[in-house]
């Protein structure tokens, strides 16, 4: 009995965790349609229109959905070797809030003191963070963010610099006459035209003032180049480095070499079956 139980949970590790396989695979695309289904039928029943006519439809597709995902994260609990660990990992918490909702609003509908409980609907958004989990791009690319975070906080250190000192001299040199009525609104202003977003409620009206705005402007198109080519050089740099999306299962942390054998993070086999 316990030899079938333990081939089962090693068959389900394999189509629930594994992306490499072919029934992974198959998992992961059945995964993701339910997926977007779930967000379009909450999107969707956010229109009145729509939702007067097709409401119990909707709802009936919500259900659904929701079965499928608790079913889902109990057979995940069910297969790992550590629980503990995935329930509380970030994925595991995510995993959660995909299906509390929908159980939550079966005990609080018609709470009329605790009507600020169906704000939780909106938690059903998270369900598109599952997303990340099937794609080694979107690995690749967390990873390089996570390599170039002493750049990026210090680019951006240095625009909140220039945001801060450029607001304080607009307001200095505008003043209230022309819109700059305190410093937090210059600053505002600094950021949304070094952004080239554009305030429009208020304008520089002196020479010296519109000097500085145009000085700001052309900051603003120089500095969208610097992230970017920031997290372009890690991508570059780790691209034939981390290009495996199978997850180990001890730690459950994926981000390995194609031919790795042993985890990087625990040590741990990735394949012990295969031994």
């Amino acid at each position: 009995m316990d030899t079938m139980q333990s081939k089962l949970k090693q068959k389900l590790y394999e189509i629930i965790f594994k992306a490499d396989t072919k029934p992974g695979k198959i998992f992961d695309i059945s995964l993701l349609s339910l997926i977007i289904i779930s967000i379009l039928a909450v999107m969707l029943e956010s229109v009145s229109s729509i939702d007067s006519r097709y409401g119990t439809a909707l709802n009936i597709i919500e259900w659904v959905v929701t079965f499928f995902f608790s079913v889902e994260y109990i057979l995940r609990i069910w297969i790992v070797k550590q629980p503990r660990k995935y329930i509380f990992s970030f994925y595991g918490i995510i995993d959660l809030m995909a299906i509390l909702p929908s159980f939550l609003e079966i005990f609080f509908a018609g709470a009329h003191g605790m009507i600020i409980i169906r704000a939780l609907r909106l938690l059903r958004v998270f369900r598109l963070f599952k997303l990340t989990r099937y794609t080694s791009e979107s690995n690749q690319l967390m990873r390089a963010l996570k390599a170039s975070r002493t750049k990026i906080s210090i680019f951006l250190f240095t625009v909140v610099t220039i945001v801060i000192v450029i607001g304080t001299l607009m307001y200095l040199v505008e003043g209230e006459e022309n819109g700059f009525t305190s410093i937090p609104k210059s600053i505002y202003w600094a950021i949304t035209t070094l952004t080239t977003v554009g305030y429009g409620d208020i304008a520089p009206g002196t020479n010296l003032g519109q000097f500085l705005a145009s000085i700001v402007m052309i900051i603003g198109y120089a500095i969208i180049a610097v992230p970017t080519g920031i997290v372009t050089a890690e991508i570059s740099r780790t691209r034939y480095t981390w290009n495996s999306n199978q997850r180990c299962p001890e730690c459950l942390k994926e981000g390995h070499d194609s031919d790795a054998k042993n985890c990087k993070f625990c040590g741990s086999e990735l394949n012990p079956e295969e031994n």
